[in-house]
């Protein structure tokens, strides 16, 4: 079985969904397909979970109003028989129902995750009746019945797989099947999401659980570049990656790809490729265990950053100094990017930046503190980077820019640097021209 993700622009429209039926139609064998919210819907729901934290009823009925024109539209433009038609917005119109009794609890993470999840909830359904109104069997699934992830960092497919199959067996033969994205239910049963830009995740831990022959992401961009296109002219696809190298990019920012994607499948060997829906002819690129050559690859950027700095002259030395700090860290759940350390002094970064005040409240017993804002972490990637000569040019990024850390050496296949956000494009396309453009890398 395959497992196939279309992103939110992707089934954005009637036109673009048609385009995806003809893409599953092309491909034999049984699918898993995982559907986001239709582009600009979850959108939507994050302002209307937003109003109801805030207590604000007036915003409640417009979003809920737009949304039922948004998704009554796209069923008149998909299914033409009239009672079919209706069929379709009744149901609809009781999940649009349920929203708005959703928002009328007190507000919770719970009760945020069933608001933002139910653009998923609704395209699926539209889906799968619009594939049965064309003749395609399919089956419709309930991603809460098996997407039970305790841990986000550490998915347990295991267990993933043994929901899923007892649904799978009881399910009528068919090739197709339709699942949610971005959906999970937490360690509690309780409905929670896998963050923005999850529905990638599903699909890849869905693909482990089932031991999938491959995942395709189809998105509106084809492939993973080699630099960000919206700020460097002339980057190109590339056509392979291996596993590491597409974990590297996707943390360190490249947005076709969900932080956490590749995780799940890494060993064990199941291949994901990366396509674009409106020109399927596309190569796009392959990520694997396969690396077809070694070196530099591609750049990613990462905005948000917020650079730490805890200054000590008498405890950075002493044994267990490092340990009480990362516990303040651990302590409020809070990831570190990067980190650099001095004689005296010891730097890192973080992009969550929700529970600073206390985070900065327990270093301030540790040392003198000084916090950078707006910084953009800039990551070249690729296998044996830091053994490859021609990686020195990077460093020639100093004679242009200011930059606030750099990391090396913590892996084989990425160097890192730090630099205020207003500097990233120049860095972006500065290092684009000395890495590929005066060196003519290869990047396909």
């Amino acid at each position: 079985m395959k497992v196939l993700k279309f992103g939110g622009t992707s089934v954005g429209s009637a036109a673009s969904i048609r385009n995806v039926k003809e893409i599953i139609s092309s491909q034999p064998g049984a699918k898993m397909l995982v559907l986001s919210a239709m582009s600009g819907v979850t959108n939507s729901l994050v302002e209307l979970s937003d109003a109801c934290k805030k207590d604000e009823n007036k915003p409640v009925a417009s979003v809920i109003k737009a949304l039922r024109t948004k998704h009554f539209d796209l069923i008149d433009e998909l299914i033409s028989d009239a009672s079919f038609r209706r069929e379709v917005k009744d149901h609809i119109e009781e999940i649009l129902g349920e929203l708005q009794s959703t928002t009328a609890q007190a507000w919770n993470e719970e009760v945020n995750a069933k608001i933002l999840t139910t653009g998923e909830t609704m395209l699926t359904y539209i889906f799968s009746s619009f594939l049965k109104f064309q003749g395609i069997k399919n089956t419709l699934l309930n991603s809460r019945d098996f997407m039970h992830i305790e841990n986000l960092e550490n998915p347990d497919t295991g267990h993933v797989a043994e929901l899923l199959n007892d649904i799978l067996k009881d399910s009528e033969p068919t090739d197709i099947f339709i699942a949610q994205g971005f959906v999970r239910l937490n360690s509690k049963y309780e409905v929670s999401t896998l963050k923005r830009g999850g529905s990638d995740y599903t699909a890849t831990i869905l693909g482990a659980a089932i031991r999938a022959e491959e995942i395709q992401i189809w998105t509106d961009i084809s492939g993973l570049h080699n630099n960000d296109p919206r700020y460097v002219e002339n980057t190109h696809a590339i056509s392979q990656l291996s596993f590491e190298e597409a974990a590297e990019l996707a943390y360190f920012g490249a947005k076709i790809l969900h932080p956490q994607t590749i995780s799940p499948v890494i060993g064990k060997n199941i291949p994901v490729y990366l396509k674009n829906t409106f020109t399927p002819e596309a190569q796009g690129t392959c990520i694997s265990s396969l690396t077809d050559r070694q070196g530099l690859k591609a750049i990613s950027a990462k905005d948000g950053i917020t650079a730490i700095k805890i200054k000590s002259n008498r405890m950075l030395m002493a044994h267990g100094f490092l340990k009480k700090i990362f516990e303040v860290f651990d302590k409020y759940e809070t990831a570190i990017d990067m980190i650099t350390t001095s004689e005296i002094a010891i730097s890192l970064t973080i992009d969550d930046t929700s529970n600073l005040d206390r985070i900065l409240a327990e270093l301030s017993n540790y040392g003198e503190l000084n916090v950078d804002f707006e910084h953009s972490i800039i990551c070249v990637v690729g296998e044996g980077l830091i053994e490859d000569k021609s990686s020195s040019r990077i460093f020639e990024i100093l004679n242009d820019v200011p930059v606030r850390m750099i990391s090396y050496g913590g892996s084989n296949n990425n160097i890192s640097l730090l630099v205020d956000t207003k500097h990233k494009i120049e860095v972006l396309q500065k290092l684009n021209q000395k890495l590929f453009s005066e060196k003519n890398v290869s990047v396909c």
